[in-house]
C-alpha cells in the first residue's frame, strides 16, 4: 500500500467540484490543518493561529 492510497481525491471536493479546504497562498497546494497552525508540505509555508 502506497503512502496516499487511503486518501481518495473525491473526499476533498463536494458534488459541485468545490472545496472548503485551505490552499497555500504561495504554491496553491492544500494546507495541512493542525491544532495551532496550517502548513504546506510542498513549499514549507506555515501560518500560526493564535
Amino acid at each position: 500500500m502506497g503512502k496516499h492510497e487511503s486518501v481518495e481525491l473525491h473526499e476533498k471536493y463536494d458534488e459541485d467540484g468545490e472545496t472548503d479546504h485551505p490552499k497555500c497562498p504561495r504554491c496553491g497546494a492544500f494546507l495541512a490543518v493542525h491544532e495551532d497552525r496550517k502548513t504546506c508540505g510542498d513549499c514549507g509555508f506555515s501560518e500560526i493561529e493564535k
